[in-house]
Parts: structure tokens; C-alpha cells; sequence
């Protein structure tokens, strides 16, 4: 029977019936109010995780979410501002936009593509709902309106696919009713049915696809422990499902499709850190799943695997992209103007390259870039007009924006990145217009701020840097009056901190290229001087020292231009020569030879930097 179960549930998983993996329960009053995110898989048993933290100490908003990015809006005082996070990445709140009208106390439903925040308080109460697309950020626009005023309505998304349901709250007294509206469809809600039991100030809600579930409820000195459920497809009165472990209200729900959670929640005097799960399809009472880090009331909640959205969105990575599979990215750059665009490609596949997100600041004049198998950085670059020292990161697997890492010792641009499996190097470039020698170092698993390395034995900006497993070679960039432009090749040990030493030269001095690397040979692509640009492919043995030879030629002359590889394949993105060019050239590392079109950048552009998941220092 357990070898069946076991097949059972791989068959399941592979055919993406069980989607959901994760509940967020974030900010809310402990007494005081917190900017806490916590997270939850619903799909076990235990206590909620620290996750990152809102922008700002809020409770009593709105959330939902769907299978990539939460949103949580509005908030108490009235305010407009929604903000969101990754479900695949821990880390803070960062700026989606603003609501159509600042409230508080309002509702989050959401199918896969657009949120939806209805009611609250503005101070009176409001019939407001809004939507917004979820997979961009922006201002919510109007939607329609509820069927009553009414604020403090259930916390938790109770929505299939292709329908939102709105329930209870205060109109002052407790509300028993239901609302519903077609997401698809801007308009005003319709009436659906009505509570087992009038309940306001915010209680637990979770959906499948096709039932939702309300948990708990009522005035905190009248809370009620009763559990209802309706069929979201029909319209007409709740059922009673069961009942809580504990009588309470303010809470807040999550669910996975097959489990719904109630987390928190207060009952007069008392709050409570209480998690509850029940099985949606099923009846009866709630069993206990674990605890939050406090006992919280007013607290909002959003997940990646409830009802609204579609069976089979929710891809489990393993199904459609495997860690070091070869995902290339191109990040920053100017167009002329900065930007902050991330765009991907598939390195093993010909073709053009796609949006992946956005870093968390627009950065040109080459920030440096570098990658392990799960999560590219990108640090330093120019913001116009201002050096910066940010490190933005983001994980590989799940499209979307970067979050703030921490920190390079100073402010500068004109860097470049390589790496191990484990640490990030970065040579510094320039800082206030002078070439520097220094290499900092960060654990690419972590967040914080770079450390000192060591130096390169010249003070090369604009230079190119690639590796193996275990060592890492920066050639080329401009040293600075009088040094002019260099062929200098330098390597360090990338588990040791300390000096570079001398390796050999390129062909030609030159700045402004961009490297590659397998794990047995590192690649320089084009670069310039102050006369030409360059169509020039070096190449070393980066296990041996020596000079560079020849590998062959890009498709054109160009500087300034995006490197990275997989173990077998190098790329070159973007540059100029003179003017912007989004061509992605390509070569194969272990044949020399002239590289061929690969495809295009979205848009022309250079002084960016390349990183990859599986390039020739992450191969052992």
C-alpha cells in the first residue's frame, strides 16, 4: 500500500495536480503593528518560516497572488500602495504600484493573470473593487463595484479559475454576504448566497478550484469557530463544513487547492498564533498544523497553489527547467539610456532572447555580473548620473526581479564577474573615474555585503574576467593614464583569498570585451581601443599559464558587448561598433573557429553584463 501511495503521489506530481507549495501570512498586529512576511507549505504540517519583510509595518490589508508573484495592498492608515515578492525568492516587499482609491480592510482574490482587491474603508465604507495584472507592475484601474459597502470582508483567495467570490465584513454590523464577479470581465459583482453566520473583521478563506471555504469570524467579543463552504460554480447559501480548533476572527487563509489553512486571529482579550488546516473537498473540523512566529491578528495572506489558478499553470521546476540546465541572462545596460531589463536565452537552443524581469535599479556603464547554478548577481554599474554599490540577485529558476543582496565596499562601475559553484568575484573596475585594482568576493548563497579579495597586479577597468572550477582569469580593460590599453592576462584561486598573479596576454591590448568559459577554457570576444573595435576571439588553457591564441572571429566588429557561456557553448550579446547592435553571436568552446548568429537581444543595446547557470566554473 505505501509503494502505491509513493507512485500514486509522483504521478500526481508530475502531472501538476498538486501545484501548491507555498502560503505567505504577512504583516498584521502582534500588538504593534509588524512588517513580518512568514511562510507556510501547506502541503505539511509545522510552524510558519521568516520569509522578508513588507516595506512598511502594515495590518489589516489585502493579498493574493498567483503561481510566481503575491501582491498585498492597502493597508491601515487608508493608503494606495501595493507591493509584491516572489514566491521563489525570500527576501523583501518591493513597488507594484498604487490602488484606484487609498483603504484599508479590503479583500484579494486572483486567477493566474489579474488580481482583484475589493471593499475596505476610505474612512467610510467602500463598494470599490480593483484589478490589476499580476505578471506586470503598475496602478490598479477600476473594476466595478461590490453589491454593499462593506470593509473587513475574508482574507484568503476564494476564486476558481475563472470566477472571485467576496464574503462577509462590516457594513457596521457583521455582513452574511456573498459576492461574485468574472475576473475576466470588468463589472459590477452579483450576489451569490449568504453565510451560515454574519462575520466581519476579517476571517480565514481558502478555495480549490471549484469550493471555498470560510474559517471562523465575527467581532473579537463574538467570534465564532464555525467553518462554511460553497460551490464557486453555483450560486446560493453556504453549508457548514466544521469547526475550528479555536473560536476566533481577524485571521487570515491559504491553501494549496487540496488544503485550506486559517493562521492567527484573536478572540477578546486574546491573540493567537494558531495555524488550523482542514481538507478542502472534504468536511469536518480543523486539525491543528503548527504555529507563526506570534500570535498576530489582522494579518493578510497570499498563495501560489489556490483554486484561482489554472490546474497545470503551476509547473514544478523540475518539469520545465532544471538548475544548470543552461540559462543565459543579459543584464542592464544602455539603449542609449540605462536600463534595467534582465533577458534570457537557452544557450544549448538557437533563437532570441525573452524578458526574464527586471534588477532592482536601472545600471549601464557595466555593472558585473556572475552566476552559480541557482542564483545570478549583478553588482556596481552606473545609474545616471551615479555610481552605486548595490548587489541585486535573483533565482535563476523562477522569472521575475531581483532583490536587494547587500553591498560592494564602494561604489563602482566599469566591473567585472566570475565565479565558482559557491563564491562571486568581482573585480571593481573604476571608482570616482580612477581604474582600481581591487577584487572583492561574496557566498552567492547568502545575502550581504562583498568582501576584500585581494588585487590584480594592474589597475584594469573595462576588462573581461571568466573561470573553471577553481580558478578565475581577468584579461585585457583600460589601466588609466599612463598605462593606456592592456593585454594583460591575471588568475587567482578563487577558494583563497589573496593576490593575482601574472598569466600571460592577449593578443591584442584592448577594453571593453566580454568573456566566456567551459571548464577547461576561457574565451575573450571582441573590445577595442581608442581607434578600432575589434572582431577578435582569444582563448587560454586556464589550468596552465601563457599567452592567448587566436580561436577565430566574431560576426563583426564590436566593444562593449554582453559574455557568458555554458560549459560547451560561449556567447556574445549586445555592444557597438560604433553604434548599439543586439546581435548574440555564438561558438563552440572546445572547436576554434568564427562565430555564428545565435539570434537577438529584445532591443540593441551595450555595457551591460552576461551571467549563465552553468558556465565552464560551475562544471567540476
Amino acid at each position: 500500500m505505501a509503494l502505491w501511495d509513493i507512485k500514486e503521489r509522483y504521478k500526481k506530481v508530475r502531472a501538476n495536480e498538486i501545484r501548491g507549495q507555498l502560503g505567505l501570512f504577512a504583516g498584521g498586529s502582534t500588538p504593534s503593528e509588524i512588517n513580518t512576511i512568514q511562510s507556510v507549505i501547506p502541503a505539511t504540517t509545522g510552524n510558519s518560516v521568516d520569509f522578508g519583510n513588507l516595506r512598511r509595518t502594515e495590518a489589516n490589508f489585502g493579498g493574493c497572488g498567483n503561481s510566481i508573484k503575491a501582491v498585498f495592498g492597502g493597508g491601515e492608515p487608508a493608503t494606495n500602495i501595493l507591493e509584491y515578492v516572489f514566491f521563489a525568492t525570500k527576501g523583501n516587499a518591493a513597488d507594484f504600484g498604487d490602488l484606484s482609491v487609498a483603504r484599508n480592510a479590503l479583500q484579494g482574490n486572483s486567477n493566474n493573470t489579474r488580481g482583484l482587491m475589493a471593499g475596505g474603508e476610505d474612512p467610510g465604507f467602500s463598494n470599490v473593487i480593483d484589478f490589476f495584472s499580476i505578471n506586470t507592475l503598475g496602478n490598479a484601474v477600476d473594476f466595478g463595484n461590490l453589491t454593499v459597502s462593506r470593509s473587513m470582508l475574508a482574507k484568503g483567495e476564494t476564486c476558481s479559475p475563472s470566477r472571485a467570490l467576496f464574503a462577509g465584513g462590516i457594513t457596521p454590523s457583521s455582513s452574511d454576504v456573498i459576492d461574485f464577479v468574472t475576473i475576466a470581465t470588468a463589472g459590477n459583482a452579483t450576489d451569490f448566497g449568504n453565510l451560515t453566520v454574519a462575520r466581519g473583521q476579517g476571517f480565514g478563506s481558502s478555495a480549490s478550484s471549484t469550493r471555498a471555504v470560510y474559517l471562523g469570524g465575527g467581532q473579537p467579543d463574538a467570534a465564532t469557530n464555525v467553518i462554511d463552504f460553497v460551490e464557486i460554480a453555483t450560486t446560493g447559501n453556504a453549508s457548514d463544513f466544521g469547526d475550528l480548533t479555536q473560536t476566533r476572527t481577524r485571521s487570515a487563509g491559504v491553501g494549496n487547492s487540496v488544503r485550506g489553512l486559517c493562521a492567527g486571529g484573536e478572540s477578546d482579550p486574546n491573540k493567537y498564533d494558531i495555524i488550523d488546516f482542514i481538507t478542502i473537498a472534504t468536511t469536518g473540523n480543523a486539525t491543528d498544523y503548527g504555529d507563526l512566529l506570534a500570535a498576530t491578528a489582522l494579518l493578510t495572506s497570499a498563495s501560489n497553489g489556490h483554486g484561482g489558478i489554472e490546474p497545470g499553470e503551476l509547473q514544478r521546476p523540475s518539469v520545465t527547467y532544471m538548475p544548470g540546465s543552461g540559462r543565459g541572462l543579459f543584464m542592464g545596460g544602455e539603449e542609449p539610456g540605462y536600463v534595467n531589463k534582465i533577458e534570457r536565452i537557452t544557450i544549448s537552443t538557437l533563437g532570441n532572447a525573452v524578458d526574464f524581469g527586471d534588477l532592482t535599479a536601472v545600471k549601464g556603464r557595466v555593472p558585473a555580473g556572475l552566476a552559480s547554478a541557482t542564483r545570478a548577481v549583478c553588482a556596481g554599474g552606473n545609474t545616471s548620473p551615479s555610481r552605486v554599490a548595490t548587489i541585486d540577485a535573483f533565482e535563476i529558476a523562477s522569472e521575475g526581479n531581483a532583490f536587494d543582496f547587500g553591498d560592494l565596499a564602494s561604489v563602482a562601475q566599469n566591473s567585472k564577474g566570475t565565479s565558482s559553484q559557491t563564491r562571486g568575484i568581482i573585480n571593481l573596475g573604476d571608482i570616482s573615474d580612477s581604474a582600481v585594482d581591487t577584487i572583492e568576493y561574496i557566498t552567492i548563497a547568502s545575502v550581504g555585503d562583498a568582501a576584500d579579495f585581494g588585487n590584480l597586479t594592474t589597475t584594469p577597468k573595462n576588462h573581461a574576467a571568466c573561470s573553471s572550477p577553481t580558478r578565475g582569469v581577468a584579461a585585457g580593460g583600460h589601466g588609466g593614464s599612463p598605462a593606456g590599453y592592456l593585454n594583460i592576462i591575471d588568475y587567482i584561486t578563487i577558494a583563497s583569498t589573496g593576490n593575482a598573479a601574472d598569466f600571460g596576454d592577449l593578443t591584442v591590448a584592448r577594453n571593453s570585451l566580454c568573456a566566456g568559459s567551459s571548464s577547461v577554457r576561457g574565451l575573450w570576444f571582441g573590445g577595442g581601443d581608442a581607434g578600432s573595435d575589434y572582431n577578435t576571439i582569444d582563448f587560454v588553457t586556464i589550468a596552465s599559464t601563457g599567452d592567448a591564441s587566436d580561436f577565430g572571429d566574431l560576426t563583426a566588429a564590436r566593444g562593449n558587448n554582453m559574455g557568458l557561456s555554458s560549459n560547451t557553448r560561449g556567447i556574445s550579446g549586445g555592444g557597438a561598433g560604433p553604434s548599439n547592435t543586439n546581435v548574440i553571436d555564438s561558438v563552440t568552446i572546445a572547436s576554434a573557429g568564427d562565430a555564428s548568429d545565435f539570434g537577438d537581444l529584445i532591443a540593441a543595446r551595450q555595457q551591460g553584463h552576461g551571467a549563465s547557470d552553468s558556465h565552464g566554473g560551475l562544471q567540476g
